[in-house]
């Protein structure tokens, strides 16, 4: 098996995000864009990895990860999701202000301390912001949800899943008690919860929040 350094480890955590949620594959440019980093070291990157069997690349083409990508990339996610339900459960962290921390975690954590987290934990399926958590053998347990973007008027269900990409909306949202099982109803400007309590979200905001169907 080829080995994969932390960044090759990033490249294939970000191209398997970008396709979790939404079907349309990452391109060259969007995920030098996610990564920050140059188009230039994103065709290097890309190349090695191709070469490796990892993922697929045309020139100028979307970038698609192979079958023994997905499993890497899956281990990766893994690790850092199980990463971050642990700092959060056993270590004081808000769900906050754990990505940064899981994302050097991730690389560094051996099998055999990963696997003791998972048994400790009782071997969740979900990390602290709904994210479902890769089992040892690659597979998840994934709810049917909507993106409350995209989601009717007046459509109401139990949170699947909030995108950590906002640390600031995380925040807003603990507030007011809102995180995944949290019942929520959409309005015209946001959410209601059972208790009629109103909060108030962009466009973007919801788009970041997934619910049951």
């Amino acid at each position: 098996m080829a080995t994969t350094s932390p960044a090759a480890e990033d490249y294939l955590k970000t191209i398997h995000a970008h396709t979790e949620w939404q079907p349309d594959p990452i391109t060259p440019s969007v995920l030098a864009t996610r990564l920050a980093v140059a188009p230039s070291s994103v065709t290097e990157m890309v190349k090695k990895l191709a070469a490796q069997g990892l993922v697929s690349h045309r020139p100028y083409g979307a970038i698609v990860l192979t079958d023994a990508g997905l499993a890497r990339a899956l281990g990766v996610v893994r690790r850092h999701r199980l990463v971050e339900t642990w700092l959060v459960r056993d270590m004081g962290y808000d769900w906050d202000a754990v990505h940064d921390e899981a994302e050097v975690l991730e690389h560094s954590i051996s099998d055999r301390l990963l696997e003791a987290i998972d048994a400790h934990l009782g071997r969740p399926t979900r990390d602290p912001h709904g994210d479902p958590i890769p089992q040892a053998d690659g597979s998840t347990v994934r709810v049917p949800s909507v993106l409350l973007s995209e989601a009717p008027a007046g459509h109401a269900g139990d949170v699947v899943r909030i995108s950590d990409r906002d640390p600031g909306l995380l925040r807003v949202l603990a507030d007011a008690g809102i995180g995944p099982d949290a019942r929520v109803a959409l309005t015209i400007d946001g959410l209601e919860l059972p208790d009629g309590t109103r909060l108030e979200l962009s466009e973007d905001a919801l788009s970041s929040i997934w619910v049951t169907l």
